[in-house]
């Protein structure tokens, strides 16, 4: 885990997906601790035209913006992980796209460890299954 979903205010660029897959992949890793090997990450462009921020098109204003919607187990990171990720994947989206929105979003969902899992297990069955006997 987890399951990363960015959506961006531009046209489609294999590039920018690939840098920022490349950053998502780090960040996740390293700041949060997750294991790159189950990481799963879907991108999506939105035209700018169908994209508003405060009623207005981005198109017609003078930055990008972005929503990524991460989730992740509960209970597996701390506060301070937590705005750490935000703060340096901001940071690093500002760097690949270059003027952002401030309404531009990062939104970490902790899911409860039975509600969600991979290969038909739960996370809080993997967790039990790990425990020594």
């Amino acid at each position: 885990m987890p399951y990363l979903n960015v959506r961006i205010s531009m046209n489609e660029s294999p590039d920018t997906a690939e840098k920022i897959v490349s950053v998502l992949m780090n960040r996740t890793a390293g700041l949060l601790g997750k294991k790159p090997e189950v990481t799963s990450i879907a991108i999506d462009f939105v035209s700018p035209e169908l994209w508003f921020v405060g009623g207005s098109r981005v198109s017609e204003q003078d930055a990008v913006t972005f929503y990524l919607d991460i989730k992740v187990t509960d209970g597996t990171n701390t506060k301070e992980e937590k705005a750490r990720y935000v703060a340096r994947v901001f940071s690093d989206f500002e760097s690949i796209l270059g003027s952002i929105a401030p309404a531009s979003y990062i939104v970490i969902h902790d899911v409860r460890a039975d509600s969600w899992g991979f290969q038909g297990k739960t996370q809080e069955y993997r967790f039990i299954q790990a425990q020594p006997l």
